[in-house]
């Protein structure tokens, strides 16, 4: 199995300076003007935080533990082998250039990853790399500084997990020693560089926790209002966290969309999220659309530069045929890009998904194909979803369906998550309705779904198609259905 590292050169941060950030770390909080109560979100959790910064701060005037130190082995992050791949996998998409203000954050997250996977050589490696990163990164007139707490509870973790308990020692009185030198402003918040880090951290799982992703990121801004990526950060947190709720932003939402795009306007990312906000809620962006093309395909490669909601936005917003050539004219520019593959991928799936009654060219679909397969093989280990997809094109064009059997059947017998089961048997269930026409066996698929006691989009997915049938009370299964769901707990 081949492992991955990210070997990024590295230069001065130009956002922070030393002055500013000591500066910071000598205040008590202060209200972020746009911070209001009535402004913020996921306070639910606000007890289960305190708790935390209880121990955490209590720790240093004690004899500090393991299990005091706060870091991604102490965060509950609870990722299964799955998601790890496709988290290794986001990380290297990132890319050195467009990701460098969160380098020592990508590190971070790394190492973690690499040891739960159990490529220990290469978790130490990233977790230096880590700790270099931030020192270049902060341009600091010292080695040591309060971002390196997590960094450093990170070490503490793995030399213990390897049994290296005098190293362990070391980093956590490293940890003891930095938490006394920069104790954070109030003794019920942790540091502002801790919950920027834990924030940004969540913001990679699913979308459970990007709420409080948003929560904690804005609890870093208010006592350290200076940094922008903090920001931005915050209000791309709070956009994807409403997006699992709603369709549309709310009129707040957008109004901080813009004011951190004032205040950040090299980051397209935000941009294009924000043109997408304003399509939805009835604004015509073609214009701005197309100019933001311009600048986005002059940037650098990576999942931060924009293409990604770009694409989505044109393929939505503007026309499916402008988000392909767009698409195609970024993998002209690169084209051994494995991002802008996948990317280019996704659009000629959707052209597909979306016009799937009406004829399409034989070219298209056979770039779909070899899109998609070349995709797959980039990301061997977390393509799940995109073999679906492959199968899932390969029968609504019906360009094979025994193609599309054979994958099915191939992943069927597979070994997978429950989560990933229940997306197989979701997928599976509406191929089997909308392209064999298998009404029963597709139901049966959706009931498999929902038998999985597992809480995902997936699971309440097939259950709201098992309640539609039911309803409609016109298929021979509704009396097993209505029995199915009577007996549900969910």
């Amino acid at each position: 199995m081949g492992t991955m590292s990210l070997d990024f050169s590295m230069k001065p941060l130009r956002k922070v300076t030393t002055e500013q950030r000591g500066q910071q770390d000598s205040k008590q909080p202060v209200g972020d003007s746009r911070g209001n109560n009535s402004n913020r979100i996921g306070d639910n959790s606000s007890l289960h935080i305190t708790k935390y910064v209880c121990e955490f701060v209590g720790a240093a005037q004690d004899q500090l533990t393991l299990e005091d130190v706060q870091c991604h082995f102490t965060w509950d992050l609870d990722p299964i082998r799955p998601t790890l791949f496709i988290l290794r996998d986001k990380l290297q998409d990132i890319g050195p250039q467009e990701g460098y203000s969160w380098l020592g954050h990508i590190y971070n997250l790394q190492g973690y990853i690499h040891y739960e996977l159990g490529f220990i050589s290469d978790a130490r490696g990233s977790f230096s790399r880590a700790a270099e990163a931030f020192r270049q990164m902060r341009n600091s007139v010292t080695d040591e500084g309060p971002w390196l707490m997590v960094n450093y509870g990170n070490q503490a973790w793995l030399h213990h997990h390897l049994g290296e308990e005098a190293e362990s020692q070391a980093y956590l009185s490293k940890v003891d020693a930095l938490m006394r030198e920069y104790p954070s402003p109030s003794q019920e918040e942790l540091h502002p560089e801790i919950y920027a880090e834990k924030a940004w951290t969540l913001m990679k799982f699913n979308r459970d926790k990007r709420l409080q992703a948003a929560n904690l990121f804005q609890r870093a801004i208010r006592m350290q209002p200076d940094m922008v990526e903090w920001q931005t950060s915050h209000i791309i947190a709070l956009v994807n966290a409403f997006k699992c709720y709603s369709k549309t932003v709310g009129p707040d939402v957008l109004e901080k969309m813009k004011i951190a795009k004032e205040h950040d306007p090299e980051n397209l990312y935000l941009a294009a999220l924000y043109l997408e906000a304003c399509a939805k809620n009835g604004k015509k962006i073609e214009y701005d659309a197309r100019e933001l093309a311009r600048k986005v395909l002059r940037k650098p490669v990576s999942s931060y530069s924009g293409i990604k909601p770009l694409l989505r936005l044109f393929r939505m917003s503007v026309s499916m045929d402008e988000a392909i050539d767009l698409a195609e004219e970024a993998l002209e520019r690169h084209p051994d890009e494995r991002y802008l593959k996948r990317c280019a991928a996704l659009c000629y799936k959707m052209r597909i998904v979306l016009q799937r009654d009406s004829p399409l060219e034989h070219s298209v679909v056979e770039r779909a194909i070899s899109l998609n397969q070349e995709v797959i093989s980039l990301y061997p280990q977390s393509s799940l979803k995109r073999k679906i997809g492959l199968a899932n094109i390969y029968g609504q064009t019906n360009y094979s369906l025994v193609k599309a059997d054979q994958i099915f059947e191939e992943l069927l017998e597979s070994d997978l998550d429950p989560e990933g089961t229940q997306m197989l048997y979701t997928y599976y269930a509406k191929y089997l309705q909308f392209v064999r026409k298998e009404s029963q066996k597709s139901i049966e698929y959706h009931m498999k779904a929902v038998a999985i006691h597992h809480p995902s989009f997936y699971r309440q997915s097939s259950i709201s198609t098992l309640q539609k049938i039911r309803e409609r009370n016109r298929n021979q299964m509704c009396g097993e259905i209505e029995e199915f769901l009577a007996n549900l707990q969910h």
